[in-house]
């Protein structure tokens, strides 16, 4: 099963006109420096969601900065929160793929069609700060564009998840100090708006839990 999802995943990616391709090249090839802590229980994080940026701090000290995509609508809460649990390997429990044979659609749970098998959206290095909300990988586009999770890119979630723990403070706002000092500037990556998605394949399997690049530490 997982050779033959593999072969679909080659063959729909190679599939795809040249210039797609070589954006969504550009789009993998993003990552963010990162430092691991000297007192991991001294991180903390600060997100704004108006400038879709995230501040992984050590009593100041930047150990990670990066952009992020916030939910669409102001649906991501504000406020002071702490991770609550990490899951590396998440999936939804309510929207996914529904696959029979070589069909699959996406779909909530409550609209599978009978007979078809159902498994949920991946959500790679889940960090959940509110029940239901959580940090993790997702495409991450230039306007806000989730269901009120925060979208980190394939490459920077696993950092993320790495520098972070079980009681980690996370402050959420509009705005945040650091968007006018070192949020400045900070590179983005290509917008994932007009890409093409993975095909059904990399979901449906375990293949979307291991696209990235192998985390390093400066």
């Amino acid at each position: 099963m997982k050779s033959t999802l593999l072969l679909l995943t080659s063959i729909a990616l190679f599939a795809l006109p040249s210039c797609q391709t070589n954006s969504v090249a550009k789009y993998q090839k993003y990552n963010r420096p990162a430092s691991l802590p000297s007192n991991p229980a001294a991180v903390s994080v600060k997100i704004s969601t108006s400038k879709q940026m995230i501040y992984v701090l050590e009593h100041g000290k930047p150990l990670l900065i990066t952009p992020c995509n916030v939910g669409a609508g102001g649906s991501t809460p504000h406020g002071t929160f702490t991770i609550l649990n990490k899951t590396a390997r998440k999936r939804a429990n309510s929207h996914g793929w529904a696959h029979s044979g070589s069909n699959a659609r996406q779909t909530k749970i409550s609209h599978k069609p009978p007979g078809w098998s159902f498994i949920g959206t991946p959500m790679p290095y889940w960090c959940e700060f509110k029940p239901n909300y959580g940090i993790h990988t997702g495409w991450v586009k230039h306007r806000p564009a989730s269901h009120g999770c925060i979208r980190l890119h394939e490459n920077i979630a696993p950092k993320f998840f790495r520098l972070v723990h079980v009681g980690t403070k996370v402050n959420i706002a509009h705005s945040q100090p650091e968007d006018a000092t070192i949020g400045k500037g900070i590179p983005v990556a290509p917008d994932a708006g007009p890409l093409p998605d993975y095909p059904a394949s990399m979901y449906i399997g375990d293949g979307y839990f291991s696209r990235h690049l192998t985390p390093s530490f400066e």
